[in-house]
């Protein structure tokens, strides 16, 4: 029995109330469940039709708009809607920090449930647009068809397409011809691979066989000017594979570091996989108040290298630092909070469970003569014994900067057990910090919140706690 499709229902005139999470409005039906819509921005009335139903709620598209909000602004990308990225880019930037810095309280109040002080001013970004200095765009021999070209008559012979995953769909990839998220030239290099490969009738890969030559295209650039450009091929085609190198590197003599990986395996991360130095040096430099970092295919570095700058310059004043303090990093990364906290500490210590992020932050304090950080390789929940204390010392400061799931409770205890003077905690998931915030309440009281927007036009926000000593 085929499986029973959903029942579409359209509702009228209903107006979007609030932006919930992952960047989706939200409105009631008439019968009172919750709606989900994207692309609309709250204060719009629309007609919206249903997608899905769920008990408790139904996701929805809108199918009419009858009334604009105030806070609505034209969307500059032509790739608004299609694309799953910049889902924020029909509301004003304000509205925007607005909602960031809302989505934070709520978390620390409803999942940390913990005494909050005021919140200092969200920190918004000077630049709006053009400021990832990291993007990554996958190859595809299926090319999603948006809906303008479905509804025209054109015949569309190529299919295909270097860009982005269209959500929720591994296979379909929609070509990208102007992204506003990376400074040029990307858009320019972007473009050119694809028509000189489309030109050449190099393969673009197909996933669902697992064949074809050309599989990803990274681009990293530096403040510094400095740019990256590393090509994942799929077949070993030296021929093929030199031209379209070498062509790129004719057009495109700016490029710092020009590099490949062949990746033949299932997935396309590159960090088990060899990547090979065609042309330049195999990194680029970044500069941050005077400090020099090598960036190279695999390191982990903060993808908005402006608000990075003010991501740490707030850490670090919450930190309070006046020369004297003995400092802990938790997962410290490539040591750059570390770095740059170091001269106003007396000695940082950062650990990290990557012993590649750990050889590239000795690296970069070696280059920055930086005499006052040692990092060590280890799992965050079992590095910090007796004997790790007795060698290192007892922290006045830890500053910890964890992945989206939060630290392990293990670590909590650990940090509540070394019982600093202050903790400064950095974070890319507020309800996972809030989580960790209540683990923390009874010795330790937040004393400062300041939340920084990294990605201006989605929803994503960082923020920044102080907790001191009760």
């Amino acid at each position: 029995m085929g499986r029973r499709k959903t029942e579409k229902i359209v509702f009228n005139n209903i107006a979007v109330l609030d932006a919930g999470a992952k960047g989706v409005s939200v409105a009631k039906a008439p019968d009172g469940k919750v709606i989900f819509i994207p692309n609309v921005v709250p204060g719009d009335v629309v007609d919206v039709q249903t997608m899905k139903k769920r008990k408790a709620y139904y996701e929805g598209k809108a199918t009419h708009i009858h009334e604009y909000s105030a806070d609505r602004v034209i969307p500059p990308c032509k790739h608004f809607g299609s694309c799953g990225g910049c889902k924020w880019q029909n509301m004003n930037y304000e509205k925007q920090l607005y909602y960031k810095n809302r989505e934070v309280y709520n978390h620390l109040k409803r999942i940390g449930k913990v005494d909050l002080p005021e919140f200092e001013p969200i920190k918004g970004s000077d630049k709006q647009f053009f400021y990832r200095n990291k993007m990554e765009f996958s190859f595809s021999n299926a090319r999603w068809m948006t809906e303008d070209e479905i509804n025209s008559s054109e015949e569309i012979d190529n299919h295909n397409a270097l860009g982005f995953h269209i959500p929720r769909m591994w296979d379909k990839i929609l070509d990208i011809t102007h992204c506003h998220l990376q400074e040029d030239p990307s858009n320019a290099i972007r473009n050119e691979v694809r028509d000189f490969a489309n030109a050449n009738n190099m393969a673009f890969f197909n996933p669902r066989e697992h064949s074809g030559l050309l599989r990803t295209l990274m681009l990293r650039t530096a403040s510094t000017g400095e740019i990256m450009v590393l090509i994942q091929f799929f077949d070993d085609n030296k021929q093929q594979r030199e031209l379209l190198l070498d062509h790129l590197q004719h057009k495109f003599p700016v490029i710092t570091s020009l590099q490949y990986v062949i990746n033949q395996k299932a997935n396309d991360t590159i960090y088990d996989q060899e990547v090979v130095l065609y042309k330049g040096r195999d990194y680029i430099l970044e500069e941050m108040e005077g400090l020099t970092f090598k960036i190279n295919a695999k390191s982990f570095y903060q993808t908005n290298s402006a608000q990075a700058y003010e991501l740490y310059s707030i850490t670090r004043d919450f930190a309070g630092l006046t020369g004297n303090e003995l400092v802990y990093d938790l997962y410290t990364g490539t040591g750059t909070i570390a770095q740059f906290v170091s001269r106003k500490a007396k000695k940082v210590v950062g650990v990290e469970a990557v012993p590649e992020a750990i050889a590239d932050a000795k690296a970069n304090a070696s280059h920055n003569n930086i005499d006052n950080c040692e990092f060590f390789v280890g799992d965050m929940k079992e590095v910090f014994n007796d004997d790790f204390i007795n060698t290192h010392g007892r922290p006045d400061v830890i500053i910890t900067d964890p992945p989206r799931d939060g630290m392990h409770k293990d670590v909590i205890a650990q940090i509540l057990q070394i019982a600093p003077q202050k903790v400064v905690y950095v974070s890319c998931n507020s309800a996972t910090q809030a989580r960790d915030l209540a683990l923390m309440d009874e010795f330790y009281k937040v004393t400062r919140v300041r939340p920084v927007d990294m990605f201006p036009q989605t929803h994503h926000v960082e923020n920044v706690v102080l907790l001191e000593k009760r």
